[in-house]
C-alpha cells in the first residue's frame, strides 16, 4: 500500500514538473509583451485601475517568476488581467499544456450560503451540502483568496462565474488555499444537521463538470440537488434559446429567453411575433420576461424585443410588464435590459445584473508569444445610459433572492413576486420619491419613508447612501451650499456610522466657507476611518484648510 501511494505521488509530481515548458525568462518575455500590448493598444481599459497600479503589479510578478511554478505564473497573469474588472477581459485556463484541471463539483451561492449544487454520482453524499471550508480554510476566506484572480465586473459576476475557480487545483495552490499543488481537495460540509469532510479528486485533463447556465443538470453520471419530479419554468426547455407559455390563473404570458442569439429552429423576430400575436388575441394581463440565465449574444437582435414591448399598449403599462434579472444577465442581455429600462414601463425583479451599466465588451484575442496562452482584451465601449447614471449593475426594483431549499424543492420566489405584485406602497424609483418629498417640504415623512424603504428587503439592492450622496454632490457642484449641507446632513442621520457621510458633510461646510465646522467634521471622519480611503481624504483636506487653499 505504501509503495502504491509513493508511486502515485511520484507520478503526479512528474506530471506537474513535465508541464514546466518555459524558462523564467520566457515567462517574463510573455509578461512584458502583455504589458506593452496593453499600453500600446488597450490603454483605454485603465478605468478601474491606473497605469501605475498595473505597472507595479507587472513588476512584482516579473520579479517573482523565477521562483514560481508554471501554474502560479498563469494565475499571476490572470490577477493582472483581472485588475481591469471587465468580464469580457480575461485569460484562458484551457490552453495546453497549461490547462487547469477541475474537481467534479459545481458550487452555487444561494441566499443562505454556498452549496454543492451538482456533482458526479461518486460523490452523491456531498450533493446538496453547504460548504463550510475548503482545505480547512473558511469558505468566506477562500472566496476572498480567489477574488483577485477573477475578472469580477461586480459582485454578481463573481457569484455567477467566479466562485467555481475553487474547482481548479492550480488556483487553490497559487492563492494559498492549499499548501501545495494536489489533485485532491477536502471540503468541510454541512448536511442534515451534521458537519463532515469529503474528499474530491481532480478529473483528467480536458474533462470538466457538465455545467450549463451555471448549473449542472441531472444526466447520466451527474447529479443535481434539485428534486427532479418537477421542472420550474425558468429551467424548462433549456435546449431552446427561448420559449413562452401561458399561465391561465394569472392571465400571464411567461417568456424565458436565455440567449440573444437566434435559435436554430426559430429566429428572434419570428418568436416575438408569435408572443405578441398571442398577447393581442387572448386575455393577457401581464408579460413576464425572464432573462436571469441570459449571458448575452448579439445585441443587434434586441430590436424586436424592445420595439414589440413599446408597441404593445396592452402590456407597456406600469404593473403589466416584468423583467426577471439575475447574476447571469450579462453582455448583450445587459444592453437589452438597459434599453427596456430606458424605453418601457418594465418593473425589474430578482437580483442585479453581472455587468456594469456602461462597460467594455467585445474582446480581441491576444496570444502570448512563448506560452501561446490566449488573453482576451475588450475593445468596444457600450454606453446605454448617460455617464452620470453609470453604476456597477442594473439593480432590480424588487429584490428577490432564492434560498437553497427553495431551489431544491423547485420553488421560484422571483416569478411568484412578479405574478403577485401589488403596487400599493411600492416605490419603483426611491430617489425620485425622496426628491419629491424633500421639495414639497415633507421632512418628517421623508425621514420615515426613507427608513421604511431601507428596512424593506425589496429595496436591498438600492444603495440609499450612495444615491443620496451623489445627489448632494450634484447640488454642491452648483454651489448651492445650503441645500447641499441639508442633504448631506440628512445622510448622516440615516448613516451615522458612515465615515464617508461625515466627510461629505465636511466638504459642503468647507466650500461654504465655514472652516471651523469643516475641520470638526473632517476630524470626525478621520477618527472613524483612520487607515482607510475616507480617512486619507479627510487628512488631505485638513492639510489644505490649514494652508488656506480650496
Amino acid at each position: 500500500m505504501k509503495l502504491l501511494t509513493f508511486l502515485f505521488i511520484l507520478a503526479f509530481s512528474y506530471q506537474v514538473q513535465s508541464q514546466a515548458t518555459l524558462t523564467a525568462q520566457q515567462w517574463q518575455e510573455d509578461l512584458s509583451f502583455l504589458q506593452e500590448t496593453v499600453h500600446k493598444d488597450y490603454a483605454f481599459l485603465f478605468k478601474k485601475t491606473t497605469k501605475e497600479e498595473f505597472d507595479r503589479a507587472v513588476a512584482s510578478l516579473h520579479k517573482a517568476i523565477p521562483e514560481m511554478q508554471d501554474h502560479e505564473v498563469v494565475v499571476g497573469l490572470a490577477k493582472i488581467i483581472a485588475m481591469f474588472k471587465y468580464g469580457h477581459t480575461d485569460i484562458s485556463f484551457r490552453q495546453e499544456p497549461y490547462d487547469f484541471r477541475n474537481f467534479p463539483f459545481n458550487l452555487y451561492q444561494f441566499q443562505d450560503g454556498m452549496y454543492i449544487q451538482g456533482t458526479h454520482k461518486e460523490h452523491s453524499g456531498a450533493l446538496g451540502a453547504k460548504v463550510v471550508a475548503v482545505a480547512g480554510m473558511p469558505i468566506d476566506k477562500a472566496l476572498e483568496a480567489i477574488y483577485p484572480v477573477v475578472p469580477a465586473e461586480n459582485e454578481q459576476y463573481f457569484k455567477a462565474f467566479g466562485i467555481n475557480y475553487l474547482r481548479f487545483p492550480e488556483v487553490l495552490h497559487a492563492t494559498g488555499i492549499t499548501p501545495e499543488l494536489s489533485e485532491t481537495v477536502t471540503l468541510t460540509l454541512e448536511k442534515n444537521g451534521k458537519t463532515f469532510t469529503h474528499e474530491f479528486r481532480a478529473m483528467s485533463k480536458g474533462e470538466r463538470p457538465p455545467v450549463n447556465y451555471s448549473l449542472i443538470q441531472q444526466d447520466g453520471d451527474w447529479l443535481e440537488a434539485r428534486d427532479q419530479s418537477v421542472t420550474p419554468h425558468y429551467l424548462g426547455q433549456l435546449d431552446k434559446h427561448y420559449y413562452y407559455t401561458y399561465l391561465p390563473e394569472e392571465k400571464t404570458v411567461y417568456v424565458r429567453q436565455s440567449s440573444v442569439f437566434h435559435d436554430p429552429e426559430e429566429d428572434i423576430p419570428s418568436f416575438y411575433q408569435r408572443v405578441f400575436d398571442f398577447i393581442d388575441q387572448y386575455e393577457v394581463d401581464k408579460l413576464v420576461l425572464d432573462v436571469r440565465l441570459n449571458g448575452g449574444g448579439n445585441n443587434f437582435n434586441n430590436k424586436e424585443v424592445v420595439t414589440g414591448i413599446i408597441r404593445s399598449e396592452k402590456i407597456n403599462q406600469p404593473g403589466k410588464f416584468f423583467v426577471i434579472l439575475g447574476r447571469r444577465t450579462f453582455s448583450a442581455c445587459q444592453n437589452l435590459v438597459l434599453e427596456l429600462d430606458n424605453y418601457t414601463n418594465a418593473i425589474f425583479v430578482g437580483e442585479p445584473t453581472s455587468e456594469n451599466v456602461n462597460f467594455y465588451g467585445d474582446n480581441n484575442k491576444v496570444t502570448l508569444p512563448n506560452s501561446e496562452i490566449p488573453v482576451f482584451l475588450s475593445w468596444a465601449w457600450w454606453q446605454d445610459k448617460p455617464q452620470w447614471q453609470n453604476a456597477p449593475w442594473l439593480a432590480p426594483h424588487i429584490a428577490v433572492e432564492m434560498s437553497f431549499e427553495e431551489y431544491r424543492t423547485n420553488q421560484d420566489p422571483v416569478l411568484e413576486t412578479a405574478l403577485n405584485f401589488d403596487s400599493e406602497n411600492f416605490i419603483t424609483d426611491p430617489m425620485q420619491y425622496m426628491t419629491d418629498l424633500y421639495k414639497s417640504g415633507q421632512q418628517e415623512k421623508l425621514m420615515s419613508e426613507t427608513k421604511r424603504m431601507m428596512a424593506d428587503p425589496a429595496y436591498k439592492f438600492f444603495d440609499f447612501e450612495a444615491e443620496l450622496n451623489n445627489t448632494g454632490y450634484m447640488v454642491l457642484n452648483r454651489a448651492d451650499y445650503g441645500e447641499a449641507i441639508a442633504i448631506f446632513g440628512f445622510v448622516t442621520q440615516l448613516f451615522p456610522e458612515s465615515a464617508n457621510a461625515w466627510d461629505s458633510l465636511a466638504e459642503a461646510y468647507w466650500k461654504s466657507g465655514d472652516n471651523e465646522q469643516a475641520i470638526a467634521l473632517y476630524n470626525k471622519a478621520l477618527s472613524m476611518d483612520p487607515e482607510g480611503p475616507t480617512g486619507k481624504n479627510a487628512r488631505e483636506k485638513l492639510a489644505e484648510i490649514r494652508q488656506g487653499t480650496h
